[in-house]
């Protein structure tokens, strides 16, 4: 019976390690590929880093062209005057003559009254007749009136204004909370005017994108560059067509991975994020587990011949962690904490203690054999 049980368990046992060599159980393949090393760029997070970075960032927008364009709005804005469009109602007001600024009753209160401009571009004016209006600014038409009216009234006062706005628009969609039609007014409309009126943008917006189409032509805003840190050369002054899109977040994002305590992508739409920020976001690191060595950031690089550039912060001196703070990440960013070598000598003996088990439990039960 002892012999039995001993075939047994050495036939088991040949079964066991037979399965390796059994035909289809090890399929040969290449594995053969460029080394990783000629792939990647990897430098260390320093100081001299830090601020090379914050001045190609600051730079990638000169400050001569940011107050070039600054001025520009200025300008645009202090000589912005509405011409007036089909569908707009036009108040003209005759002072001394209320039979002419309204016609219609004897309330003399011009509010009331109004012309609307119909589909040629004109209106009705008592004596003088159509007056063509569209496309001129109240200016233009308040002389046109003024000089065809002098030959019914004596040096007559005309004031022109719009009492309703209705020829031109722009429209705000995607992430805010209010999205709509935005009236193009004689208060000249900005971007960011349009923005605000809509509510702002949501939790869920992507401020870096904003896209505004103009003509069929699309131009990328930053708007986080223009909220957060009063860049308004980059504000525009909208014309009426306009279009403002601001996109949802989506893949404006960065991925913390590794021995933190909870790995994940964060979104940063709405404003820059350190690394400091993405580790603190992510639980902090694994304390236990954490190589404080190895805080890794992998950026994709457009250069053909690279696949991306590594960043490594060694943080084992805590103060360290202060550059971490001045190193601002970019979307699609990963960042990777490794492992501390106790760490991984503990993963290794954890997956081989079962094996262990099995091979004790395997003399344990050879024993009670032979004792039997």
């Amino acid at each position: 019976m002892k012999r039995l049980l001993s075939l047994v368990l050495l036939g088991s046992t040949l079964v066991l390690g037979g399965c390796a060599l059994a035909p289809g159980s090890n399929m040969p393949y290449d594995t053969s590929s460029p080394p990783i090393d000629d792939l990647v760029d990897v430098k260390p997070i320093t100081m001299g880093l830090v601020q090379s970075q914050n001045q190609a960032r600051r730079t990638m927008s000169s400050e001569t062209e940011l107050s070039s364009r600054s001025v520009a709005l200025s300008r645009n804005l202090s000589d912005y005057q509405y011409h007036v469009g089909i569908g707009d109602t036009v108040n003209v007001i005759v002072y001394d003559h209320p039979e002419l600024t309204n016609p219609s009753g004897s309330d003399n209160n011009s509010s009331g009254a109004g012309h609307v401009v119909s589909s040629d571009g004109t209106v009705f004016f008592p004596y003088i007749g159509r007056v063509h209006v569209a496309g001129k600014t109240l200016a233009q038409i308040r002389d046109e009136i003024s000089r065809r009216l002098g030959d019914y009234v004596a040096e007559p006062q005309v004031e022109v204004n719009i009492s309703d706005f209705q020829s031109q628009k722009t429209y705000v969609t995607g992430e805010v909370n209010n999205p709509g039609v935005q009236p193009v007014t004689n208060v000249p409309l900005t971007l960011l005017d349009a923005i605000s009126r809509a509510g702002g943008m949501t939790d869920n917006a992507d401020w870096h994108h904003v896209m505004l189409t103009r003509d069929g032509k699309k131009q990328i805003i930053d708007a986080y560059d223009l909220l957060r840190h009063g860049q308004l050369g980059a504000n525009q002054l909208l014309h009426a067509g306009d279009v403002i899109h601001v996109p949802e977040v989506g893949d404006q994002k960065v991925y913390v991975m590794g021995e933190v305590r909870n790995p994940q992508g964060l979104a940063m739409g709405s404003y820059r994020m350190s690394l400091t920020d993405a580790l603190s976001q992510a639980g902090g690191m694994d304390q236990i587990t954490a190589d404080a060595s190895g805080i890794f950031v992998i950026r994709r690089t457009p250069e053909r011949n690279k696949l991306a550039t590594v960043y490594q912060l060694n943080a084992e001196n805590a103060a360290a962690m202060a550059l971490g703070t001045e190193f601002e990440l970019e979307p699609q960013d990963i960042v990777y904490v490794t492992t501390a070598p106790i760490s991984r000598w503990n993963r290794v003996i954890s997956q081989l203690l079962p094996t262990t088990g099995l091979f004790s439990q395997g003399v344990d039960t050879r024993n009670d054999i032979r004792d039997n």
